[in-house]
């Protein structure tokens, strides 16, 4: 067992059958404040509600261990036949790769049944297993930008569906139209560990996957009421229907947004094992003092702002804004404009604006309406998440959001701590890291410069991981690739050049690069305020 920060751990297992019997049997009995028990190709990462010290977090899993065994999962596995046209972007290389010809690689991915071993990467994605040995090849040197849904690749000894159109690196040996994922089926993942798939060789597909990620947005459902969601370290936790008018009473439009604008709640922690990444704000304490300010229970739905926001009141409407601080002005309808607070609460009549500009330090804001944000949810949140598609679009100028009816106790003021001002780069801010669960994929002078030096925020940073670099890059003590395990939220993954990617609320559940550290739960608020040319440096948390 494997420390992954100071609430979850990463349990090594022999083999993926092994892997996909323990994950069965952690999901029919869970540990106490088991979150999520996530399956690798030999692991499962468990995720707990509450920092829980190594020891006994380590202790509860081998008990269980011990408890159960080897037993293998229950229930009855299902066949799925897919429909496969042949005609893959790599189809020709993967021919000169395996020495099969053209039709030798489809008579080998034909020819024998896969079995899901675990999912991983996107809702709905499956790593299949078991196939003919002779399919084994290396992921893509670089991956591509798009691959378009319903792509079937092969990956070492996996092949897989995709289940929507996302950046990846497998071999694409052809396309189906089989729906992977679904929001409003049940359960909306078409494959789950155990089952298996057979797939068949066709001439022509009865219809394209091209419109499957409309599917991923979903329609409303009846979990929550308006704006309201349970705590996200509960369980299982985004929503369509932004744009349009208000059908009535009162509702906030958004008359100019800056570099991004989401509606966030808890989340949907409790699915990653369908390979639905937890989600939820950047910055937790932020959301959690805006509603708070406004009387709204703590993760009621609210907007997480990047680079400023106008909106106009439609009807009365309370809010507050918590997080980044920036200069906050209120215009009434005959043009007077009165400098607001953070972190107090503030009503708006009927075409009254309020305006957050951009960040004097910090990154995200938080603005809370009371009664929430009456917008559908999907799988039980409402949050937006960019990297499986769930949720609403970003918000853009035009579109009205419904104040929710939700109860709401009183209007108070919340001391919101001040974000610091940036520091001079000689003096970084220090985030805590737990080593593990790969650090010894890293030399021990690799571990050293982990804590010895700053590290540098890049641009391509957002809501699905930061990407950090410093001058001396990890050196890894050993080649090769992990097999593909799950990650926690805070994980400092290694790419082969050595720089990191520090994985935030939309990571994907799953990965196959190694993690020298994670970040401690206490921490990743700070991560959600960190800008690109922001530098940090890490340090060792002993007492978890």
């Amino acid at each position: 067992m494997r420390p992954a920060g100071d609430r979850a751990l990463v349990v090594d297992l022999e083999s993926t059958a092994q892997a996909a019997a323990v994950a069965a049997l952690l999901s029919a009995r869970p540990l106490p404040g088991q979150v999520d028990a996530v399956c690798g190709a030999r692991s499962i990462l468990v995720v707990l509600d509450r920092p829980v010290r190594r020891g006994v977090a380590a202790r509860r899993v081998g008990e269980l261990l011990g408890e159960i065994g080897h037993a293998a999962p229950t229930g009855p596995a299902v066949e799925h036949v897919v429909e496969v046209a042949y005609d893959g972007e790599d189809l020709q290389e993967v021919a000169v790769m395996t020495g099969l010809g053209d039709d030798g690689v489809v008579a080998a991915h034909t020819g024998t049944p896969w079995t899901v071993g675990f999912g991983g990467f996107a809702p709905g994605f499956a790593y299949l297993v078991g196939g003919d040995p002779a399919l084994e090849v290396a992921r893509r040197q670089s991956s591509r930008p798009r691959v378009p849904a319903g792509a079937v690749g092969l990956a070492g000894r996996h092949s897989g569906i995709y289940p929507r159109s996302s950046p990846g690196g497998w071999q694409l040996v052809g396309r189906t139209a089989a729906r992977l994922w679904d929001a409003e089926r049940t359960p909306p993942a078409l494959l789950a560990p155990g089952d298996t798939v057979r797939f068949v060789a066709v001439a022509r597909l009865p219809e394209t996957a091209d419109g499957v990620d409309d599917v991923f947005r979903g329609e409303a459902d009846e979990a929550g009421g308006p704006g309201e969601v349970a705590d996200p370290r509960a369980g299982a936790a985004a929503a369509d229907g932004v744009r349009g008018p208000a059908p009535g009473g009162a509702a906030v439009e958004v008359a100019a947004v800056g570099l991004q604008t989401l509606v966030v709640d808890a989340g949907r922690p409790g699915r990653a094992g369908a390979g639905v990444p937890a989600s939820g704000p950047m910055d937790r304490s932020a959301l959690v003092a805006a509603n708070t300010t406004v009387g709204n229970p703590a993760w009621t739905a609210a907007l997480e702002v990047v680079g400023g926001l106008r909106v106009v009141a439609r009807g009365e409407v309370v809010l507050a804004v918590a997080g980044a601080r920036a200069g906050l002005t209120a215009t009434s309808r005959d043009g007077v404009r009165r400098e607001r607070e953070h972190g107090v609460a503030l009503a708006l009549r009927d075409g009254e604006v309020l305006e957050l500009g951009r960040p004097t330090s910090g990154l995200r804001s938080y603005l809370a309406v009371r009664g929430g944000l009456d917008v559908a949810p999907v799988l039980g949140s409402r949050c937006t998440d960019t990297l499986s598609g769930l949720g609403p679009a970003a918000l853009a100028a035009g579109d009205v959001l419904v104040v929710g009816a939700g109860e709401a106790g009183a209007v108070r003021e919340v001391v919101v701590p001040e974000l610091p001002e940036p520091l001079p780069l000689a003096e970084p801010p220090a985030l805590a890291v737990v080593l593990g669960p790969r650090d010894d994929w890293f030399t021990p002078a690799a571990v050293r410069s982990l804590v010895d030096q700053g590290w540098t925020v890049g641009a391509r940073s957002d809501r699905v991981g930061l990407r950090l670099s410093a001058e001396r890059p990890l050196e890894r003590s050993r080649g090769g690739e992990l097999p593909t395990e799950g990650i926690a939220a805070g994980s400092l993954q290694a790419s082969p050049d050595g720089d990191l990617v520090l994985f935030a609320a939309d990571h994907p559940v799953t990965g196959g690069y190694p993690v020298v550290a994670v970040v401690t739960d206490a921490h990743l608020d700070r991560v959600g305020q960190l800008r690109p040319g922001d530098r940090v440096r890490f340090t060792v948390d002993e007492e978890s």
